[in-house]
């Protein structure tokens, strides 16, 4: 290879990663997933997203694009090692944004970056995101409001402020106060709920393991909050319990599926999580296949739910608006990535209270943890 040729594909290399900022600006995403070889993968562990192939990176970046109120993505070049047909290299990255649920911040993250020689020219082999610096304190600016050509964007000085703007949605990811929660778990208790407010996961962890006999079949709901927990692993893998799911897992679904059903509908205890719950008492849950239904609204001989404080809404027009607006969307493209599809909400259970004293315990978080 000439100096000369190297220079050239140093050059296309950058204009490369230039395209890619474009087209995440201006939200094309049928000219960013061109920019990507066929079975090229753009991978964003933090998130999670991990998108393999053209069509799966469209399909991505409608997802996450839709979620945004604003989105600011500077691109800084970072190094490039040539190999023949091949190079790998660094994008250093600083972007800020603000998403419909009124999530916000701005970061500075790298992409790790393979490229590949193609007929069309350089392409991405494989992107993978890694974030350096998460900043989400609320920003102090705003994304402009669109206005008709030649309209002015703001009031003039002389014309009369108006009525304020509308207030911004919930964000559904702080943590309410200590004063919500613990109206929230007198709601709850008067409603027949079993409660508790602990400090953290690490505490829920330990009061899942004391509340659960050893040898118990125990099912354990999808859920994040389990999962970031290591509940789930406890359960699943720990081998202290009967785990019913790592038992279905093993079984066939074409030709058991009822007996499946069954095991999953009735254990002992099932353990989950919520999408959201109610200042009034309430618990609501939503479902793409309905499996953890039946154990939740009364199958299970014991029910545990591990609650996050950010999922504490006013009431239930507000929880459902959390599940719609927040938990579907990070929910899809969590599934996306684990199924090749993405989620939808098939079913809602709204548990308003308890007929036997005893059977439902809500471990309320004094921290936000799990969609």
């Amino acid at each position: 290879m000439t100096d000369f040729q190297a220079i050239a594909d140093r050059v296309e290399i950058e204009a490369l990663r230039g395209e890619f900022t474009d087209a995440a600006m201006m939200r094309d995403r049928a000219r960013m997933a061109a920019l990507f070889t066929d079975d090229g993968a753009l991978r964003m562990p933090d998130i999670p997203v991990d998108l393999v192939g053209r069509e799966e990176i469209i399909a991505g970046g409608e997802r996450l694009q839709a979620q945004w109120d604003f989105f600011v993505q500077n691109s800084h070049p970072g190094t490039i090692q040539l190999d023949g047909d091949t190079a790998a290299g660094r994008t250093y990255m600083q972007e800020i944004a603000r998403t419909k649920d009124g999530r916000q911040g701005q970061n500075f993250a790298i992409y790790h970056d393979r490229y590949q020689r193609t007929g069309d020219g350089w392409k991405f082999a494989e992107r993978v995101y890694e974030i350096r610096y998460l900043d989400t304190s609320p920003l102090a600016g705003t994304a402009p409001t669109s206005k008709p050509a030649g309209e002015p964007t703001s009031k003039p000085a002389s014309e009369p402020a108006g009525e304020p703007a509308e207030a911004p949605a919930d964000a559904f990811t702080e943590a309410v106060p200590e004063a919500v929660l613990e109206r929230t778990a007198a709601a709850l208790r008067a409603n027949n709920f079993t409660v508790e407010i602990l400090d953290d996961v690490a505490a829920a962890r330990a009061r899942v393991e004391e509340l659960i006999p050893a040898g118990a079949s125990v099912f354990t709901g999808a859920s994040e909050t389990l999962r970031l927990s290591g509940i789930d692993a406890d359960i699943n893998a720990g081998g202290r319990y009967d785990a019913v799911k790592s038992r279905t897992l093993t079984m066939d679904r074409a030709t058991s599926s009822r007996e499946i059903w069954g095991l999953i509908a009735s254990p002992d205890v099932i353990v989950g999580s919520v999408a959201a719950v109610t200042e009034t008492g309430s618990l609501v849950v939503a479902s793409a296949s309905g499996a953890q239904v039946p154990g939740y609204a009364g199958g299970a001989g014991r029910a545990i739910w591990v609650v996050g404080a950010q999922k504490v809404v006013p009431d239930l027009s507000t929880a459902l608006r959390r599940v719609e607006e927040h938990c579907l969307p990070l929910e899809s493209v969590r599934a996306q990535a684990a199924y090749g599809r993405p989620s939808v909400v098939n079913r809602v259970l709204i548990l308003n209270g308890e007929l036997e004293p005893g059977r439902g315990t809500v471990l309320l978080l004094r921290e936000a943890i799990g969609f």
